[in-house]
């Protein structure tokens, strides 16, 4: 690692990824540095169970693939083919019952019986100012709201549904289930003004722009991106594990994305102590145990219109699902978990031999827990969808343990690399307009552990490159980022992320 470079990025990930494009589209001479021998972190698709069948390893379904700014720019929908069920999201109950949500909101309302108008009334005022709820949300909250308006009704309603008065507004069980499914993305304690908000913004995305799914895979979209830095000079180094930011060569600016707890090891003694001491107070939590299907056929649901929707939450009522994930920050594993599911393969054939399917699942668990969560995954689907443990052809399960081994940013099976609570939302990192900024000269943290949080938007990688761009190399141009028309063209899906480029 003699070579020097203007910038260095530790880690493939989305964010790494968006901070590399957005340097290299500056001009800089770029190289990315993989621990892994493939690129893309948690946006990889792989054969994870029989030949022919391919399974996200990480993120499935992509809320903020259309809203998120950095993808605004990157034009990410011309890069990238995407199907968007009709349905978002579905939630089913005991009993045949299910709440459907539909991207057309009116629609969503005329089927969710009698809290029907109840919910479109909470969420109209969000779809309507959904770029601006995308934008106050997609930056550090410590700073002024572009759309206070926006940011106006996010927080009234964030406290609404998550507070101890969630049921208020609702008379029958659909509605709220639906809600808290969605806010149980979280792995955070229901309610909880964190969980409550995160689940609206999650559900105005679907009723906004839905939630679309890559045509191949989540690498798609890490080949986008990957093919992007490429074209503009960036080079990568996979299967490079950095241990201390000494091996790197010389360089203006170094993002890194990893966790806090990762920083403090790769710094050593170049961290100044109150920094150190600030990130050593990140708080990880709760973990995810993940479950992979090869099926002969779809999953048969007991209602037949939940297999229109791209996502599916299982876990009964708002008071079950609350319960399995309210034990889950107790440490306990409960019997009858909530489970998030997805099975691409009923909008993207490519993903399987022609008439099977996949299923994409996982569920919560203590952070680090060494469970093997299958049979319970098995048995709540079940519970909506009688006969679905015959569809399965083969499987494939990871404990907390194993993500964590997997994907060092995944502490415990942390999906979220660091609880996304309240506090460490409004300071993610730390508390700061700029929280990608590291006291140390030329080093910026550009992880989900900084704002905004987890999901693959790009954002945080795009933000920490912008702030090196200030005050590294004294330019606050934001560079064009629109793809070229002879990018456009289409790709061997993986062919990117295989590549192993050396400079």
């Amino acid at each position: 690692m003699s070579e020097g470079y203007d910038a260095i990025i530790v880690g493939s990930g989305p964010n790494g990824l968006a901070a590399a494009v957005t340097l290299a589209r500056s001009g800089l001479s770029v190289a990315v540095y993989e621990r892994a021998d493939t690129l893309g972190g948690a946006a990889s698709t792989a054969e994870l169970t029989l030949p022919g069948f391919r399974h996200d390893v990480g993120s499935a379904v992509h809320p903020l693939a259309f809203e998120s700014w950095f993808f605004r720019e990157f034009a990410l929908e011309r890069r990238v083919p995407f199907v968007r069920p009709e349905v978002s999201y579905a939630h089913p109950l005991d009993g045949g019952r299910a709440g459907l949500a539909f991207r057309d909101l009116a629609r969503a309302a005329e089927g969710l019986g009698v809290d029907g108008p109840a919910y479109e009334r909470l969420m109209r005022p969000l779809v309507d100012h959904l770029r601006g709820v995308a934008d106050f949300t997609g930056n550090a909250l410590l700073r002024v709201p572009g759309d206070p308006l926006a940011a106006f009704f996010f927080g009234i309603r964030s406290l609404e549904q998550g507070g101890p008065w969630w049921n208020q507004r609702f008379r029958d069980e659909v509605v709220p289930a639906l809600i808290t499914g969605v806010s149980a993305h979280t792995i955070l304690h229901q309610p909880s003004i964190a969980a409550g908000g995160a689940g609206l913004v999650l559900a105005t995305y679907g009723h906004g722009r839905g939630w679309p799914i890559p045509v191949g895979g989540s690498q798609a979209i890490a080949d986008a991106m990957i093919s992007d830095v490429r074209a503009h000079g960036g080079v990568f180094h996979t299967g490079t594990e950095v241990t201390s930011l000494d091996e790197l060569p010389p360089a203006r600016a170094v993002l890194l994305d990893v966790t806090p707890r990762a920083l403090v090891r790769l710094a050593g003694c170049r961290m100044p102590s109150g920094y150190r001491r600030k990130l050593e107070r990140f708080r990880y939590g709760g973990g995810v145990a993940k479950v992979d299907f090869a099926l002969s056929e779809p999953v048969p649901w007991t209602n037949a219109d939940v297999a229109r929707a791209g996502t599916v939450h299982i876990g009964g009522t708002r008071a079950e699902v609350a319960a399995a994930e309210n034990a889950v920050a107790r440490g306990e594993l409960p019997d009858a978990p909530y489970v998030l599911a997805a099975q691409p393969t009923l909008f993207d054939p490519t993903r399987a031999p022609a008439g099977k399917h996949v299923l994409w699942a996982y569920t919560h668990v203590p952070p680090g827990s060494p469970a093997d969560r299958e049979e319970a995954v098995v048995r709540q689907v079940e519970r909506f969808a009688p006969g679905f443990r015959d569809t399965i052809l083969a499987s494939t399960s990871r404990t907390a343990v194993d993500i964590a081994a997997w994907n060092p940013n995944f502490p415990g099976g942390d999906i979220s690399a660091g609880a996304p609570s309240l506090p460490q939302l409004l300071g993610r990192p730390v508390y700061s307009p700029d929280p990608w900024r590291t006291p140390m000269d030329g080093v910026y943290l550009c992880s989900s552990s900084t704002s905004p949080g987890p999901g693959v938007h790009g954002l945080a990688g795009w933000q920490a490159a912008l702030s090196a761009l200030r005050h590294e190399f004294g330019t606050r141009l934001r560079p064009d980022l629109a793809p070229r028309e002879e990018s456009l063209r289409d790709i061997d899906p993986g062919a990117a992320s295989r590549r192993d480029a050396t400079p």
